[in-house]
């Protein structure tokens, strides 16, 4: 099948020069990879306070998240230049495919290698974790293929916000957590929802900044749904309750002041980067401090349980 290219534009000219490892960094979009890597290291910190934390444990586990995350990311970005959903009009960052810069083919050859490397580590995590990671490991290929691809790719639906919570968040943490041997506290499962707040931000402001070209698609999602003014409300609001969610249940003292109101800070700063960036290109520059957001919690609550005793 043919898919429409992008017209070629100064941008995409200045593309055509870079070396072709470069345009594959840019397909795989890794300045957004802390959202998969992030939960694995917070689920290796609850089981290290413990005591039980394994390095080949935390090297498979960031490993099989990364790939998984970067197979989506190839995925999507050869089925969104098929449907036509990367026009001309697009605003978010290059997509490789619809510029004709990558072959479809090959990004595809590309998302399936991930997702042969991510089953693969998941083989060894499931000999130590059992049938649960064997459950967790095909849910989230399968949701990895789904997200883009079949009759209604969840992509362009108003769950994908909720999915990224689930997995990139709640399922991340308590799968990471298990696999070193620490039990599943409410702690453990509340600290994954409140880190896959910052990660649905992310999938919020790449649907808000889309909304128009999505719509006209056919896409239903949740920017959407809510409109304009409620999405910029939803980003901020995720990322105060992550903060504010993972201080309640990791502590505040005298000591962590100073870090929390450094987060804080950098939380206000992205609302309001949200609240007063028009639907353009420069929401793009959001997505990478979003992720960098969350592993910025991350320092927090692991700083709050060092020096909250």
């Amino acid at each position: 099948m043919n898919m429409p290219l992008i017209p070629a534009t100064d941008a995409t000219e200045a593309l055509r020069r870079l070396p072709r490892p470069a345009l594959w960094v840019l397909a795989a979009r890794l300045k957004t990879l802390a959202l998969s890597i992030t939960p694995v290291l917070a689920g290796t910190w609850l089981a290290a306070r413990e005591g039980n934390w394994r390095a080949d444990i935390l090297v498979a586990a960031m490993a099989s998240a990364a790939a998984i995350q970067i197979g989506t990311n190839l995925w999507n970005d050869a089925a969104d230049a098929q449907s036509g959903v990367d026009s001309g009009e697009r605003l978010g960052p290059p997509r490789m495919t619809a510029l004709g810069l990558l072959d479809a083919g090959q990004v595809r050859k590309a998302a399936a290698a991930a997702f042969g490397l991510a089953a693969l580590a998941g083989l060894f995590l499931a000999s130590v974790g059992g049938w649960p990671i064997v459950v967790i490991g095909l849910a989230s290929l399968l949701l990895g293929f789904l997200y883009s691809m079949g009759p209604y790719p969840l992509s362009a639906t108003p769950v994908g916000e909720l999915l990224v919570i689930a997995f990139f968040g709640v399922v991340a943490v308590a799968a990471t957590t298990w696999l070193h041997g620490s039990p599943l506290t409410g702690d453990v499962l509340w600290t994954g929802m409140f880190l896959g707040l910052p990660a649905a931000s992310v999938l919020l402001v790449n649907n808000h900044r889309d909304r128009v070209g999505d719509e006209r698609n056919g896409r239903r999602t949740l920017a959407i749904l809510i409109g304009e003014g409620a999405s910029r409300v939803l980003f901020s609001l995720f990322n105060l309750a992550a903060l504010t969610g993972l201080l309640w249940i990791h502590g505040i003292c005298r000591e962590n002041a100073l870090a929390i109101a450094a987060v804080a800070i950098f939380a206000l700063f992205l609302s309001r980067r949200m609240s007063v960036l028009p639907v353009s290109r420069a929401l793009n520059g959001v997505l990478a401090l979003t992720a960098l957001y969350q592993l910025a919690l991350l320092a927090v609550f692991a700083l709050s349980d060092l020096l909250c005793l």
